[in-house]
């Protein structure tokens, strides 16, 4: 596999980055029932794994602040956060009309502190945003978001809050175009339906297509209006290995960041694309999976890396704890340190697992022919879009509990300088969308339609319904808790974003 400047430690990306890692201790006690495959828990198995690495020594760990209501809204029907917020198990059978106009109760089940699981991911999320739009940090990881499949008034794919357009959102009101990057098995449908008609931002997604969940993703799906030609979709067959998938994505993505220029980089990590996932027929590594974090990385631009699928637990702590440290530039021992759940990696005890023999059904010339017409595609865009505005909204500002005053600097890089302000600051998520402030002042341009264009885009979501399947069988969550790491909350004093 090539890896030219991408590879760890020493190549040309070798440089340390400021990381945020965004973890709440509670998130691996929630549990979407018997023999649902998604669970929770393994953010919590990630973390114990980032713990006995030592990891967690060089980020900031922050727990994120919960969202609010109004930050939901931003994006989601008033209506369909009333309803998450309200919704029990207890009270489920009494609303069964709106179970059924929200698409919750199959795969989206009700469980106990649904809305507090949909508040902490969606806060992790939107904080990590908020992290790189004040210039706190280079990197910002969150993996207990990346629920992609959510849409504007209902939950699908076993999400209920789309906290990737959240965050996107965010990032768009200090950067004029933001790009979406989705190596999860499954299509990105949520996120690209949300942007579907706007050129500030662009989505692209590498899954499987053909009687597969969602059932969208062709390639011949490129956008609309404005956003003709700013939605990618890579659909892959079975069985795809390292090779093939990085034969697609790196030529597609170094032409992405060429032509495109975004200001920031949302990246989710779903790891149901890696070989022997529960739900996903792929063939990846996680090297081979890791390799597109360490590519994305190495363009040095703001980035936010985000979790999602990934229902082999053992295998998706594995990844996930990986692809932290090549965010942090460091190479983990393949042999595992002993900690909590230890045995959950047996009989081996390795970092890494081998691919399976499956067959590999993307052929050759089908991987050329998608990736010349993706290619094609990106060439009919002549430059990045300009989105000059008059006016900005308020910059939301950093709200988090310092809970370890004494030793606020302990987690970062010593190279790293700044001033910090351990007061608490109101937090106003505003869904908005603005101009980046131009170094060049003189080449702003009075264009009156251009506030109007994501506005647009949501306006006319259709709330279509999406049903998928599940019945992987259950693993226990049992499991003993484990503390969280506190860390040193910082936000800035008076930071105003560039």
């Amino acid at each position: 596999m090539e890896t030219g400047g991408n590879s760890l430690p020493s190549g040309s990306d070798g440089v340390k980055r400021k990381i945020s890692y965004f973890y709440d201790p509670e998130v691996g006690n929630y549990y979407y029932g018997q023999g649902h495959p998604m669970k929770p828990h393994r953010i919590r198995m990630t973390h114990a794994l980032l713990a006995h690495y030592g990891l967690l020594q060089h980020m900031q760990v922050v727990k994120p602040t919960a969202a609010k209501d109004r930050d939901l809204c931003k994006f989601h029907a008033d209506d369909y956060v009333a309803f998450l917020r309200g919704i029990t198990p207890e009270t489920q059978q009494d609303q069964l009309r709106q179970l059924k106009r929200f698409n919750v109760g199959e795969d989206c089940p009700v469980f106990d502190g649904l809305y507090s699981f949909c508040q902490t991911y969606a806060g992790g999320s939107v904080g990590g945003a908020l992290k790189l739009n004040h210039g706190v940090c280079d990197i910002a990881i969150n993996w207990a978001g990346g629920l992609h499949h959510a849409k504007k008034c209902e939950a699908s794919g076993f999400c209920y809050v789309n906290d990737i357009v959240l965050a996107i959102l965010e990032l768009l009101k200090i950067h004029e175009r933001v790009l979406y990057v989705d190596i999860d098995i499954h299509h990105g449908d949520g996120v690209e339906e949300a942007f579907y008609t706007t050129d500030r931002v662009m989505t692209v997604s590498f899954h499987k297509f053909g009687d597969y969940f969602p059932g969208t993703g062709d390639v011949r799906d490129i956008g609309y209006g404005k956003g003709k030609y700013y939605s990618l979709n890579v659909p892959l067959d079975d069985g795809i290995d390292d090779e093939s998938y990085h034969s697609l994505f790196k030529p597609i993505m170094g032409k992405v960041m060429e032509i495109f220029r975004p200001g920031a980089v949302v990246l989710q990590c779903g790891a149901d694309s890696l070989s022997g996932d529960r739900l996903g027929c792929f063939n990846l590594s996680i090297k081979g999976h890791a390799e597109c974090v360490k590519y994305m990385r190495s363009f040095n631009v703001p980035l936010l890396l985000l979790g999602g699928g990934g229902y082999t637990i053992r295998n998706v702590a594995r990844c996930w704890c990986y692809e932290t440290g090549v965010a942090l530039g460091i190479e983990l021992d393949d042999n595992m340190p002993q900690h909590e759940y230890y045995e959950y990696f047996g009989p081996d005890y390795a970092l890494h697992v081998a691919p399976s023999n499956m067959e590999n059904k993307n052929s050759r010339p089908l991987l050329d022919d998608i990736r010349t017409k993706l290619l094609d595609n990106l060439s009919r865009l002549q430059h990045a879009p300009s989105v000059p505005f008059q006016e900005r909204p308020p910059n939301t500002e950093l709200q988090e509990r310092d809970e370890d005053e004494d030793d606020r600097d302990e987690r970062w890089d010593p190279d790293f300088d700044m001033d910090v302000d351990s007061n608490s600051l109101a937090r106003r998520v505003k869904g908005e969308y603005a101009e980046a402030e131009h170094k060049h002042t003189e080449s702003h341009h009075n264009h009156v339609d251009s506030r109007r264009d994501i506005a647009t885009t949501f306006k006319e979501i259709a709330c279509s319904k999406v049903v998928s399947g599940s019945g992987a069988d259950s693993m226990a969550l049992d499991e003993p808790f484990i503390k969280e790491e506190q860390g040193n909350l910082i936000e800035l004093s008076d930071h105003k974003s560039r």
